[in-house]
């Protein structure tokens, strides 16, 4: 997988810290590199947020250690503040950041990209486009970092961190800084300071720039005067494309470092050409790039891509989308079979939904009953619990970003006194970035009902451990941190423990909250089902009337349609209970 070949590359490199935040498609890179670590030479953490991680990678750069930093797209948001200061103020040991982008989106909330951040904060990008480059560009990526005393960002894309390649790694990087910190003025960051390091990076990414012109991994082939420029991926499907066609009059540019740009590749590509065509996911870096290049040399060339729409503008590329695409503009008949079958109509639509058994489930329900008659709003986050938006539940109405929900939920109070609110969010999310928002609810006396949805993990990108699941990455055990006791000293009024199953529990509970004012809070605590599979059973009894009341209220994706009555698929069923108190009938029996 291209997240563990890029984790070996760190390995090879000789990373002493790897830190992160899980997200995917990034994951798999923090966690290969913990199941490597047999002799504990390497540190491994999953920090809280992507900010600390950056932070703690940062320290241990200052004191000589190389250090690798794992995020997906939108924790570099996060971070940034952290990652644009030590763009100024530079590194010790190398420290390389690898934040994976994901076209689609597949699982993100946008299709933002990191080649843009890249050049906005004068930080070098290298772009691989396969797993077997993307090992390569780890190595290569320290000795950059070392070498041009600045972070280096591996920016791969999803189906990069996902796809399978075999090949033979074979690279190592020698250390060569062996000192501890010391203390040195060069380590506090001051405007006068900041402005005499602006100047150095000013004056060194031109000289990278002319370092990646040469490097092979920026690939030149071809000639002609039609050409295509890709990156990443689309590379590998333009590659796929050419190989179904014999036509070799066209020149192609595989850019591989986006920043700083390899200008003298580039104007030596143009040289002689008369159009060409550019491939690239998510931003039109390259295409503006390119277009730089053309204006400052007054080159006369038509450029084809994202401006011209001739290329997608949003979304991932693919063998399928670009084919089209290609052919057209190499003048070439496009040979699909016009008949054939998008077979992709044939498959029934399976929206994702929460998983059978999931206690998210429970306590969306529950609060949902209890609020029936009231006028609520039901704040969400990032995470499983996310899906809670669709039908039947219909209980997330808003989702902007990791502990939004609680703060979001503070200016709808603002404008509606008498509105009564919940907010939800993951105990992973909470300690992301949930209390910040629980201080500003309690300094600003905002009446607020903060839904803790604890169970036991961070589900929803593997289900890794969190501060309050008592276990870190090195394999250490450790206090857990207790959500309700960071809320009560934190100054929340009222505090409540409750099992999301107990269904009539719950909703006495949120309704005798929802009349109470200030800060209160509802942790709702029930392991992943993931985790923890009950031993009982249920059956669906013949005194059903197949109303279909427990599907319609819940959407259990373990109860299905049966002959004449509701059944139960037990290869979906985790045996939670909740959808018994449900049934008009009492036809949903526990099994003794």
């Amino acid at each position: 997988m291209g997240n563990e070949a890029m984790a070996l590359g760190a390995i090879d490199a000789g990373v002493e810290v790897v830190t992160g935040y899980p997200g995917t498609p990034s994951s798999e890179v923090l966690e290969y590199v913990a199941s490597n670590n047999e002799s504990k030479e390497i540190y491994v953490e999953w920090s809280v947020n992507e900010k600390v991680a950056i932070e703690v990678a940062a320290g241990a750069s200052f004191g000589g250690m190389r250090a690798l930093v794992t995020m997906k797209q939108v924790g570099l948001n996060a971070a940034s503040d952290a990652v644009m200061n030590l763009a100024y103020i530079g590194v010790g040991a190398g420290v390389v950041i690898l934040v994976a982008d994901d076209p689609g989106p597949i699982s993100s909330q946008t299709e933002q990209d990191t080649r843009v951040f890249g050049s906005f904060s004068k930080i070098p990008v290298l772009d691989p486009s396969s797993p077997s480059e993307g090992y390569e560009f780890m190595v290569k990526a320290f000795e950059l970092s070392e070498k041009y005393n600045t972070p280096v960002i591996i920016r791969p894309t999803t189906r990069v961190c996902h796809s399978v390649e075999s090949f033979s790694p074979s690279l190592k990087l020698e250390k060569k800084i062996t000192e501890k910190f010391k203390k040195d003025p060069k380590w506090v960051i001051f405007p006068a300071l900041s402005y005499e390091n602006h100047l150095k990076i000013e004056e060194r990414n031109p000289k990278m720039g002319r370092e990646f012109s040469k490097m092979k991994e920026n690939l030149l082939h071809g000639s002609g005067k039609l050409g295509i420029i890709t990156q990443g991926v689309s590379y590998e499907y333009v590659q796929e494309i050419l190989s179904e066609i014999d036509f070799f009059d066209y020149k192609l540019l595989k850019v591989s470092t986006p920043y700083p740009f390899p200008e003298d590749l580039a104007l030596n590509y143009l040289e002689g050409m008369e159009r060409v065509l550019i491939i690239e996911e998510l931003s039109s870096y390259l295409e503006d790039e390119i277009l730089k290049v053309i204006g400052r040399h007054k080159l006369n060339i038509d450029i084809l891509g994202k401006h011209t729409r001739t290329t997608p503008i949003a979304g991932e590329n693919s063998v399928e989308n670009l084919k089209p695409i290609v052919f057209n503009f190499l003048g070439i008949d496009n040979l699909k079979d016009k008949n054939s079958k998008n077979y992709l109509d044939l498959i029934p639509n399976r929206p994702p939904t929460l998983c059978a058994g999931c206690p998210h489930r429970g306590a969306f329900y529950a609060v949902k009953e209890a609020m029936k008659k009231r006028r609520s709003v039901f704040t969400g986050d990032i995470g499983c619990y996310t899906l809670g938006n669709a039908p039947p539940l219909e209980m997330v109405d808003t989702c902007l970003c990791m502990g939004a929900g609680i703060t979001m939920a503070q200016g709808i109070k603002r404008s509606e006194e008498k509105i009564v609110n919940f907010s939800f969010i993951g105990d992973s999310t909470f300690f992301h970035s949930g209390i910040t928002g629980v201080v500003n609810a309690i300094y600003n006396k905002t009446d607020l009902i903060v839904v803790i949805l604890d169970n036991g993990t961070t589900a929803m990108t593997g289900k890794q451990p969190s501060p309050s699941t008592g276990e870190t990455m090195m394999g250490e055990k450790h206090k857990k941190i207790s959500i309700p006791e960071v809320l009560k000293a934190l100054g929340v009024d009222e505090v409540v423990r409750l099992d999301p199953f107990e269904t009539e529990i719950v909703i006495k509970e949120s309704q005798r909250l929802a009349d109470l004012k200030g800060v209160r809070a509802i942790v709702f605590e029930s392991p992943c089902i993931k985790l923890f599979k009950p031993d009982t059973k249920y059956t669906v009894k013949n005194n059903c009337i197949n109303c279909k009341r427990c599907v319609k209220k819940l959407g259990w994706p373990a109860l299905i349609k049966g002959d004449g009555k509701i059944d139960i698929d037990y290869n979906l069923c985790y045996g939670c209970g909740i959808c018994e108190p449900i049934c008009p009938t009492g036809a949903i029996v526990e099994v003794k």
